[in-house]
């Protein structure tokens, strides 16, 4: 380790580190410590350690300071600084904060999947995929399998979660294909996208299909995802928009027409566009196309007769292969040409399958006079008289247009087929599709129910009370021709054709909390005993609402915690993963209660609504979303963002025709650009407001009259970003809007006044180290008067949002009652939290320390730690680790750090487990070394 040999006298147990941030305002209590280790000063053995990455520098160290010998190359990715405010430095990458990082990866040509197609599929089906089934959130997909392709249907939230979950393999996906293009059916195309180009040296990517609305969803997601990911988006039907770019099938042909999109020897899929029927509009309108698809697989030669061969003087031979594959030949025995049909018996036509998306009634009444159906209606008298026989209906369409007189008519001309109901159904709301969250939240929820309320869709009295023997019995016994619900992972079989029809051999059993709690007691008796402890614990830390923390060197809570009230905050931790969803942790999201007051969410990654619903249940998610007022996002990855399209939508669809005012999002610049592009596809009924302009300074300037004091105001926040440091570059890019505060003045007094309604006195945002207009954020409450009438200070709530430890980080922490901090990496992967800019837990822990803060929560753990990350509990004296769904009280937060050691019971048989059977290589993580998954003693 050449980069810090200079430190290594000052380090002779050989544990390097740098020197502590100081404050002149702020004393460290009464012990000394190293802010920013290199190593935890409790190392994990060696065997758990990952190899260290090559010694090739990319990032700065401020303590390194006119190095001799450097190339001028190596000095700017090695720039000394020192913050204005302080003597003290820290480490990261400048190359990676500066998004100059890309330039140094070699540039990708993703490829598609190219594949020998096997004409004579051994096994066909089709699956549906139930994301979304018990959440309601998000629009089932479909699964179309063949030996050599796979096909899916519709990309909503939580498909990569669910893939994983169930080990169906994106990586072998050839084609994508959406019914509609709206968050509903495609807001987990991003992050599919992003971690199909991860696998592997080059990447992959995928076809995507849509109709021709998909243009503007691609436009929107080039914000964020590289253009190489998206070069196999094709869109088909006419064009709104006659300067679109994306390429384009049969935009000159009629809306109701048929597009052939792939014509194979295995399967023709192909499109029948559907617009809602006007009686007084003419032309459709973006977002209101929907379309359906129809597979069809050739038809299956008869079966060859060698004794009808035989008849006709032919020998055993190459000419029974001739004939079969279709040509005729000349007999050997007598003077006549033997055909195929002399030969063969008859052949079977191939199976069809439709897949149906009517949203709209509107849309079932335009179904029923659609002309390019008519090919595929059974007659009335049953046979096909040159009609395609159709085996198999999916109807993504939503119970209330399936109930529909005109969608009833439609689907009685059909005689033969069997229909399948995938729209949202009540009956699979009682089971949750997400299992392996779902068994740790509840068993979570056993072991201390106080932190980890019971799930909202999710209870043994819902459960035992809405399932009924009868609808049980019609659902597993059904007929062809008959309607049945659609459930998780059902098939229809479509080769080989003997087995052609309903296959439910992969459906999960039924999970219920009742199994769950059975499991837990087999595996860990002394569960409930330990229980029974947290109860009194709880009972006996509230009641005197005194704590002993000799390490803080006070007896009391904050005086802003005194006499609070239940229902003046709650923080609900919605995800708690980092770069993408996997079995156990959602993507970042962080849902803030208010209450009566309302409520804001801080990052909404993909499936954050989902993530509601499971808390809240439906009524009570939907409650939490018209209450949303406010949605802070701490920077453009993806796993920070990309579930606020159907967040937004959401609160949209239930505030229509209620007067309200619109969200207010409040983002980094680039985001702005990607809400403006996907609101051509989809209203968002939102606001938007720059984090540069949520910053101290911006604030300050906000009383000023006139527009050039404001401009002339914007000078950079001091510290880390001030001006003359090689950090002003990664905070101040050209042309940015710091010093914009004239034109975003209306929308910052707009949220003053929010906020000052919600009860709060400043939202603040703050710079922080790792990607370009990377945010951190300080939420504080109003003063308020306790018992006594006496003025108390409101608490103090600052999220990290993904950064290295940093001054402007501590500066912002100083007093806060609650910080929660991103802690991506164990101590010992230190080389990798500087590379990738991220925090280690034992560096999260020690800003909370240096700020004084009063509580700490680690968040955002790198997806190889499947269910706890790796800590060292020495350090964990007023901090927790968050999980899913974790709810923290404001009442209840001076009992968190006593609940971390009983962490260690419910997970002691947990080893490190293997996340995905993918290769894939993240933006922010490497999945594939796993490291052990439990506490360092």
């Amino acid at each position: 380790m050449k980069i810090l040999s200079s430190m290594a006298h000052q380090n002779p147990g050989g544990l390097f580190g740098f020197s502590p941030l100081k404050s002149s305002s702020f004393s460290l209590f009464h012990r000394p410590f190293s802010l920013y280790p290199i190593f935890a000063s409790s190392s994990p053995p060696p065997s758990r350690r990952r190899p260290p990455p090559p010694p090739r520098r990319k990032w700065t160290s401020f303590e390194e300071q006119n190095r001799k010998g450097r190339s001028p190359m190596e000095r700017d990715k090695a720039t000394s600084f020192n913050p204005p405010s302080s003597s003290d430095s820290f480490e990261f990458n400048k190359r990676r904060a500066a998004g100059l990082d890309k330039i140094d990866k070699p540039k990708k040509n993703l490829k598609r999947n190219t594949r020998t197609l096997n004409p004579t599929n051994t096994i066909a089906y089709v699956q549906i995929l139930g994301t979304g089934m018990d959440t309601q959130d998000t629009s089932p997909s479909v699964l179309l399998f063949f030996d050599k392709q796979r096909f899916i249907f519709n990309a909503g939230e939580g498909l990569q979660r669910f893939c994983t979950e169930h080990k169906i393999k994106l990586s072998k996906v050839d084609h994508i294909f959406l019914s509609r293009v709206c968050s509903e059916t495609a807001g987990g195309l991003p992050g599919l996208l992003l971690t199909l180009a991860g696998i592997g040296e080059e990447g992959l990517s995928v076809n995507v299909w849509g109709p021709s609305d998909l243009k503007y969803l691609v436009d929107a997601m080039r914000s964020f995802i590289p253009r190489a990911a998206m070069v196999h988006t094709r869109s088909f039907g006419p064009s709104l928009n006659t300067s679109d770019s994306t390429p384009q099938i049969g935009s000159s042909k009629p809306p109701m027409d048929h597009y052939v999109l792939v014509d194979d020897e295995v399967v023709k899929i192909s499109a029948i566009l559907l617009e809602p029927s006007r009686l007084e509009e003419s032309g459709s309108k973006t977002g209101e196309t929907s379309v359906i698809y129809v597979c069809e697989l050739p038809e299956i030669n008869g079966k060859f007769d060698p004794k009808k061969a035989m008849a006709l003087g032919l020998r055993a031979g190459p000419k029974y292969s001739y004939l079969q594959s279709g040509q005729s030949v000349k007999s050997d025995f007598k003077d006549i040409t033997v055909h195929p049909s002399d030969v063969m018996g008859p052949s079977v036509p191939g199976p069809v399958v439709l897949l149906v998306d009517c949203p709209t009634e509107s849309h079932a009444e335009e179904l029923l006079s659609n002309p390019s159906m008519k090919s595929y209606y059974s007659c009335p008298d049953n046979s096909t008289d040159g009609a395609k026989l159709v085996n198999c209906i999916i109807h993504l369409s939503p119970a209330s247009v399936t109930n529909s007189s005109a969608y009833q008519i439609w689907m009685k001309r059909f005689q033969s087929a069997q229909h399948i109901l995938a729209g949202h159904e009540r009956k699979n709301m009682e089971f949750p599709i997400l299992r392996a969250s779902s068994r740790i939240t509840a068993r979570l929820n056993y072991l201390c129910p106080q932190f980890f309320p019971a799930p909202g869709i999710w209870s043994s009295q819902h459960v035992n009370s809405s399932i009924n023997s009868t609808s049980l019995s019609k659902c597993f016994d059904s007929k062809i021709g008959e309607s049945i619900s659609a459930e998780n992972l059902l098939k229809f079989t479509l080769r080989p054709h003997g087995n052609l029809g309903v296959d439910r051999s992969c459906i999960p059993s039924r999970l219920t909390s009742l199994r769950v709690m059975d499991e837990l007691l087999s595996e860990i008796p002394e569960i409930s005993s330990k229980t029974e402890e947290i109860k009194r614990l709880w009972n006996g830390l509230h009641n005197k609402m005194m704590i002993e923390e000799p390490w803080l060197g006070e007896s009391t809570v904050p005086s802003c915690l005194e006499n609070i009230r239940r229902d003046d905050m709650e923080i609900v931790l919605l995800g708690t993963g980092s770069s993408q969803p996997s079995k156990y942790r959602n993507v970042t999201a962080i849902y803030i209660d208010l209450f009566s007051s309302g409520s804001m969410l801080l990052d909404c990654g993909e499936g954050t609504l989902g993530q509601l619903k499971r808390r809240y249940g439906l009524e009570g998610a939907d409650e939490a979303v018209r209450n949303l007022r406010c949605i802070w996002i701490s920077h453009i990855h993806a796993d920070h963002h990309t579930g606020l399209a159907r967040i937004l939508a959401r609160r949209r669809e239930l505030l229509k025709g209620v007067a309200h005012e619109p969200a207010i999002v409040v983002g980094p610049r680039p985001l702005k650009n990607f809400l403006d592009a996907y609101q051509r596809l989809e209203d968002l009924n939102m606001e938007f407001l720059d984090c540069r302009n949520t910053t101290t300074t911006s604030w300050a300037s906000q009383e000023a009259t006139r527009p050039e004091k404001i401009t002339s105001s914007g000078n950079a926040e001091r510290s880390l970003f001030s001006k003359g440091s090689p950090m002003q570059s990664i905070y101040k890019r050209p042309s940015s809007p710091l010093t914009d505060n004239s034109s975003a003045l209306p929308f910052m007094k707009k949220l003053k006044k929010v906020l000052g309604e919600m009860g709060l006195e400043e939202l603040i945002s703050f710079p922080v180290v790792h990607c370009p207009q990377a945010f951190g954020v300080v939420v504080k409450a109003a003063e308020r008067k306790n018992i006594t009438g006496d003025e108390i200070p409101g608490w103090k709530m600052v999220y990290s949002g993904d950064t290295r430890p940093c001054p402007e980080m501590v500066e912002a922490s100083k007093g806060a009652t609650v910080l929660i901090h991103e802690a991506t990496f164990e101590d010992a992967l230190i080389e990798e939290a500087v590379a990738k800019n991220h925090s280690t837990t034992k560096e999260a822990i020690d800003v909370g320390s240096s700020a004084g803060v009063y509580r700490t929560v680690l968040t955002h753990f790198s997806q190889r730690y499947p269910k706890i990350p790796v800590i060292d509990e020495s350090h964990m004296h007023n901090t927790c680790i968050a999980f899913d769904m974790m709810s923290i009280n404001m009442a209840d937060i001076h009992v968190l750090p006593k609940i971390l050691p009983y962490f260690k019971t419910l997970f002691r048989n947990q080893e490190a487990e293997e996340e995905e059977e993918e290769e894939i290589e993240t933006d922010d993580d490497s999945l594939s070394d796993k490291v052990p998954s439990f506490f360092i003693n």
